[in-house]
């Protein structure tokens, strides 16, 4: 395989595709931050809502652009998005963060979506590895706790999926129309450990830094009145949860039957009706295992990756022949085929992690036929991708936005970026054998 075509490929892609459509098209120049949405045929709705996960999204992609790239544009993009979360989308009277604002800033939807306030949590403690500001880990432990004290379930476990800004019950917790109205879900539990993990992983680097000799302020058990941000207490109050997510997923969320993610229960665990969600499965797969890697713990790391190994054969499960991944198949045996860019993206990273972390040969070469179908069919020359290939005609799905609440440019930049770093550990583990 060439392995240096493909990587090159993918930073093409990244940098010649991507970032630039959201760097050229959604920065709000007049009203700060960035535009709320382009609709499918590509144009701007200047007035559309903010949402807080597109917002965090953007955050996390530019400081893992820069991170990846050493590039200052991208940085610079990472700063403006988190000036603008900070300034904006924190609840300075309540904690926590707004699901959304309107167009100018002020507050729209003020309820408390878990789910996103994970997200900033990613976004922030990715931008505190790109540029050592330590508000902005600060801030991330601020929703962290948050998150631990008004979501999560102490004694059944698990996680709640929303309250009133106030953080009292609120009856319609769905996160999206897709959604059914569980308290507890696959989707929510899946990103806030992607948030947690990401978080642990900030605050160890930090510990390696002063383990070298730097002094920050996170060293002071005194920064904030509200909570203990000695950097020892929030590693172990971050791994703590963190391992108990991994846990919810390994002994829970996943069918022990079928390895498929369960999407939805009630408080007592209790599953829900809810659709094999192929995409979801895939990207768990990967997910969970990076979990394991950063807790750092052998024994879970070991029984993660037999685990996941049986989550991402249930995936592939929606794999077609051309390498594009289906949506999910129904409680009733329906079949939605649709292919959706989010999908394929994590299709690419989870097969490329099965060759990578479970020693599957070939899969590096079906994950790169998945590439294939993504750049014939979801890359829009003329900027970013099209939300899906519709089924049964594979017509361009224009009815769903270009760029917008859900459109981010989170899950195919990530993809550019851990294939670009799969490669090439797969290219010198081939050459050094």
């Amino acid at each position: 395989m060439d392995y240096k075509a493909y990587i090159e490929s993918f930073r093409k892609n990244l940098e010649g595709n991507i970032l630039p459509y959201w760097m050229d098209r959604m920065v709000d120049e007049e009203r700060g931050g960035f535009y709320g949405r382009r609709d499918g045929n590509d144009e701007l709705d200047a007035d559309a809502p903010k949402g807080a996960i597109l917002n965090a999204r953007i955050l996390w992609t530019f400081s893992a652009a820069y991170l990846a790239t050493g590039k200052p544009e991208y940085l610079a993009m990472a700063g403006r998005a988190y000036d603008y979360i900070t300034a904006h989308f924190l609840d300075g009277g309540f904690g926590g963060a707004y699901w959304s604002l309107n167009a100018d800033g002020s507050p729209l939807d003020t309820k408390k979506q878990f789910y996103a306030i994970a997200f900033i949590i990613y976004g922030l403690s990715e931008y505190y590895r790109a540029s050592k500001n330590e508000d902005a880990l600060i801030f991330a432990l601020e929703l962290f706790d948050s998150i631990e004290e008004h979501s999560r379930d102490r004694l059944k476990n698990g996680y709640i999926e929303a309250t009133t800004r106030d953080w009292k019950p609120i009856a319609d917790m769905r996160l999206s129309d897709h959604d059914a109205n569980a308290s507890k879900t696959m989707n929510t539990h899946l990103h806030i450990l992607e948030g947690y993990t990401n978080l642990l992983r900030a605050l160890q680097e930090k510990q390696v830094e002063e383990d070298s000799g730097y002094k920050g302020s996170l060293l002071d058990p005194d920064a904030l009145d509200s909570v203990d941000f000695g950097l020892q207490g929030a590693i172990s109050r971050v791994g703590e949860a963190t391992s108990n997510l991994l846990r919810i997923f390994l002994d829970k969320i996943e069918n022990p039957r079928t390895h498929h993610l369960t999407l939805f229960f009630d408080d007592d665990w209790n599953a829900l009706p809810g659709a094999e969600s192929y995409g979801h499965d895939i990207e768990a797969s990967w997910l969970l295992l990076e979990s394991a890697y950063i807790v750092g713990d052998e024994a879970l790391i070991k029984e993660t990756l037999d685990h996941t190994l049986h989550i991402a054969y249930a995936g592939l499960q929606g794999r077609c022949t051309d390498g594009s991944m289906v949506y999910e198949r129904h409680p009733d045996g329906r079949y939605d085929n649709d292919k959706h860019w989010w999908v394929q993206a994590e299709n690419v990273i989870g097969q490329l992690w099965l060759a990578e972390h479970h020693g599957l040969s070939g899969q590096e070469v079906k994950a790169m036929e998945s590439w294939r179908y993504i750049t014939d069919n979801l890359v829009d020359p003329a900027g970013e991708w099209y939300w899906s290939r519709k089924s049964p005609d594979g017509a361009i799905n224009r009815t769903d936005d270009k760029a917008g609440f859900w459109k981010c440019p989170y899950h195919n930049s990530r993809m550019c970026i851990e294939a670009i770093r799969s490669l090439e550990s797969l290219r010198l583990r081939e050459k050094n054998c």
